[in-house]
């Protein structure tokens, strides 16, 4: 016969309320001892609350879904691990929804989670302006926090990366080390980082007084195939350059095997770099220079912050921007005299 709340109540000594007080983690009317001796007697049952029913009672369950626009994406590991530490602590779980950059199954993870009773939902969107997507979670009245792109609305907590600024310090980086012909490998026009980390580009190569060549800017999609393909594309056409920044490490690591493919030695002949610090831009030959972005510490932060918009408590700041940082390696030096002028065909 499976073990109820009232076994364990009975157990503890308490009322049936008490211990729904600590299956729910509200704290409010148990002391520290009392709920230390529920845990320990709700372990020592084997007990496992009907999380089911007791979201049909409440409307609510232990459940937060986190929206991913592109799960093999390797930026997202560390962010993901960040918010189930977090929650987990809490008593929440983490249900992965993966939209695959489509805007419809997006939606139609948000309605899943609404209908299922999620206690929240972490959001990054597919693309820059989802206007139906964030209102279906508006009236869906679910808690939710916006992760790693923005999004201009109201009201609603937001956690990234201050793009515009990693990226004017890794172009500025290779500026200071001599390179004027700034080959540029964007990430796809829908996203909000992307955007950023363009006006980031072209706000250090405009400081500077170096003029922005539309010829060696191309517009990848964050994949690794788009890295090789625009880099290839970068090298038919003819064009001058010396350093090559990308939007973001999986499409530097496919930029860095053609060259290599090439024969064109990085960094002696041309400096590469990408956005992100994945693990794998670690062990790349060479060592991939980047855009260092604290993605462990968002998810954490997010987490924080959906919790207590599920749990009703106050929120002192709506909006959290973190720093990146350099991460310099191997692939990008000082620009040679000798290379200044190549053209590779």
């Amino acid at each position: 016969m499976s073990v109820t709340i009232k076994d364990i109540a009975k157990e503890a000594n308490v009322s049936i309320a008490t211990v729904s007080r600590v299956i729910n983690n509200k704290s409010e009317g148990v002391g520290k001892e009392t709920r230390e001796k529920i845990r320990k007697i709700i372990k020592d049952l084997n007990y496992y609350p009907n999380r089911v029913a007791r979201g049909m009672v409440t409307k609510q369950s232990n459940i937060l879904g986190l929206i991913l626009p592109d799960i093999s994406n390797p930026f997202f590991p560390d962010l993901v691990r960040g918010v189930e530490d977090t929650a987990s602590k809490s008593g929440y779980n983490i249900v992965l929804c993966n939209a695959d950059n489509n805007k419809d199954k997006e939606a139609s993870y948000i309605r899943v989670l609404k209908e299922n009773n999620a206690a929240g939902i972490f959001y990054i969107s597919v693309i820059k302006k989802n206007d139906n997507n964030l209102k279906l979670l508006v009236d869906g009245k679910i808690p939710f926090v916006l992760m790693d792109r923005r999004i201009n609305i109201e009201n609603v907590p937001k956690v990234y990366t201050d793009n515009v600024t990693g990226m004017y310090e890794m172009a500025d980086y290779l500026i200071k080390n001599g390179h004027r012909r700034i080959a540029y490998i964007s990430g796809p026009k829908h996203n909000s980082s992307s955007d950023q980390r363009l006006k980031g580009y072209k706000k250090a190569l405009s400081d500077t007084g170096i003029t922005i060549d539309p010829d060696i800017i191309k517009v990848g999609d964050y994949k690794l195939e788009s890295g090789r393909q625009h880099m290839q594309a970068l090298i038919d056409e003819g064009n001058n350059f010396t350093a090559v920044a990308c939007a973001n490490d999986m499409m530097a690591v496919g930029a860095l095997e053609v060259l290599k493919h090439k024969g064109i030695k990085v960094p002696q002949e041309i400096s590469i770099t990408g956005y992100d610090d994945i693990f794998m831009a670690s062990v790349t030959s060479p060592k991939l220079t980047t855009v260092a972005q604290p993605k462990y510490k968002m998810g954490c932060i997010a987490a924080e912050l959906l919790i207590k918009l599920v749990q009703g408590r106050q929120i002192s700041r709506k909006e959290i921007i973190l720093k990146p940082s350099l991460a310099i390696r191997e692939s990008a030096i000082k620009r040679s005299d000798n290379f200044e002028n190549c053209s590779y065909r």
